[in-house]
């Protein structure tokens, strides 16, 4: 035993001896993780949303939009979609990857029975009575081979492992938020064709209206042929304009029910949306810095950091020797009969050294390489946050942007509504004629067109809002979900 020791010793020494051989000179990395306190954003965000305070966004963050239906869609949806289910798949993968990482810590025990007919030559080295006789060679044995990992290679290749699977359980968190905000979507654009249809009826019924009104003008003489097919000629651009609607609303419909994992008839049982926008936005109070927290893409992207930080261990570990112990016990013998006796036990062990020498390059190179892709992590991350910031950013300028549409667009709705009752009020009284009427409607309609469009608007960008804040992600659970025993 002390021998072995001896040896392990000299095995642990030898990287001093050859260090000239095979060395790690000149490789490093060059990228550095940036900090979020660092994107100076207070004044841009204090200006966006001076009312900041507020709680970050829920996990159940559609909820906020008050509509039955769409709760039971996204429900739906992330219980049956299949790109859910493919996240879960990679989840799985990246457990069975960081299991057998972690297998590579554990002694390897094996058991080995080997039974063969064999006839020894007579010019070998077994004499006779043995040479040039048959005998059946029997060997069982129990062999152990351990990695005694002196500089902690295994350790670091299941590491990088363990990184890389809880950054898939966070892109699954992410494909999650993508798929309710997709379903939301759609499920506004749903809405907002509805709200449309209703305009383009009133229109229709409006040019209709228009048509029996001229068909009277021209009877009394008053209104020429010419103006007649004019007014003729509007009605069937709004049917037109009808049936693009429906065609939108029935593809709103398909939409969502490839969403949600189904096939289109359940699309059918889909009513009209009757979504509401949520309450003023206001931003959660230290966004930069909680943002890293927030957003699962940030929060992938730096286990994959550490993933690449931890393959870098494994690049430079093995520059060095590999000692691998192995032993063995168990029985050999001549014939089967004796195969289980004392006499024919047989036992070993001793250590198995590896030294890179020379390698032709290869060592350095694959370290160069990790190097590299630790950079490229490293900076992929930094971008990641960026574009979080600005992601939130641009989400509160439009929102801002929608606010003040919106004030102009109910002065200028009411204004409309105003001058289509007094149309209304002066037709009645005789005073004016009903085109008058009409054209103070059709004022009307176009307002609120234009409010179908900033209502959807509005609520688009509070969607968006909410996925920019990371729509309910949390960090520190993923982080207790992935402690050992949970």
């Amino acid at each position: 035993m002390r021998g072995l020791l001896k040896i392990l010793v000299a095995a642990a020494a030898l990287p001093v001896t050859v260090a000239g051989c095979t060395n790690m000179h000149g490789l490093f990395t060059t990228a550095k993780i940036g900090d979020a306190n660092t994107l100076e954003a207070t004044r841009t965000l204090a200006a966006h949303a001076p009312g900041s305070g507020a709680p970050w966004p829920a996990a159940d963050w559609w909820k906020q939009f008050g509509d039955a239906q769409l709760d039971a869609l996204v429900d739906e949806g992330l219980a049956h979609s299949p790109n859910l289910k493919i996240a879960q798949a990679r989840i799985a993968k990246a457990g069975a990857l960081a299991k057998l990482a972690r297998a590579a810590l554990a002694p390897d025990i094996n058991a080995d029975l080997d039974v063969s007919r064999q006839r020894f030559s007579e010019n070998y080295i077994y004499p006779p009575p043995y040479g040039g006789s048959w005998y059946t060679q029997s060997q069982l044995e129990l062999n152990l081979n351990y990695d005694l990992d002196f500089w902690g290679k295994n350790r670091a290749a299941y590491d990088s492992e363990l990184g890389k699977l809880k950054a898939a359980e966070v892109d699954a968190f992410a494909a999650r938020l993508l798929l309710s905000a997709s379903i939301a979507h759609a499920y506004i654009q749903l809405q907002h064709a509805y709200d449309q249809l209703d305009i383009a009826q009133a229109l229709l019924k409006q040019r209709e209206d228009l048509l029996d009104l001229t068909r009277q003008r021209v009877d009394v003489g008053i209104d020429s042929q010419v103006d007649l097919k004019q007014a003729e000629a509007m009605i069937p651009a709004s049917k037109q304009q009808i049936a693009q609607i429906e065609e939108s609303i029935a593809l709103a419909r398909n939409q969502l029910a490839a969403l949600i994992g189904r096939g289109p008839d359940r699309g059918l049982a889909i009513a009209r949306p009757h979504a509401q926008r949520p309450a003023s936005a206001a931003l959660p109070s230290n966004v930069p810095a909680e943002l890293i927290g927030r957003r699962p893409d940030v929060v992938a992207q730096r286990w994959r950091v550490e993933a690449a930080t931890r393959d870098i261990d494994v690049a430079k570990a093995q520059f060095y020797p590999n000692v691998n112990l192995a032993a063995f016990i168990g029985f050999q013998s001549l014939g089967l009969s004796d195969l289980v006796q004392y006499a024919s036990r047989t036992m070993g062990i001793g250590p198995a050294i590896t030294l890179p020498i020379y390698a032709g390059g290869q060592l350095r190179a694959n370290l160069a390489g990790k190097n590299a892709d630790y950079d490229i992590a490293v900076e992929q991350y930094n971008q990641t946050l960026v574009d979080a910031l600005h992601d939130v950013v641009d989400q509160l300028a439009s929102l801002r942007s929608a606010d003040t549409q919106r004030t102009e667009l109910d002065r200028g709705i009411a204004t409309a509504r105003q001058a289509y009752e007094l149309a209304q009020s002066r037709y009645q009284a005789g005073i004016d004629n009903y085109l008058q009427v009409l054209a103070a409607q059709g004022q009307l309609l176009a307002q609120k067109n234009l409010d179908a469009d900033l209502h959807a608007r509005e609520l688009d960008l509070s969607i968006d809002l909410i996925r920019a804040l990371g729509g309910g992600f949390d960090n520190t659970a993923v982080a207790a979900a992935m402690a050992p025993g949970s």
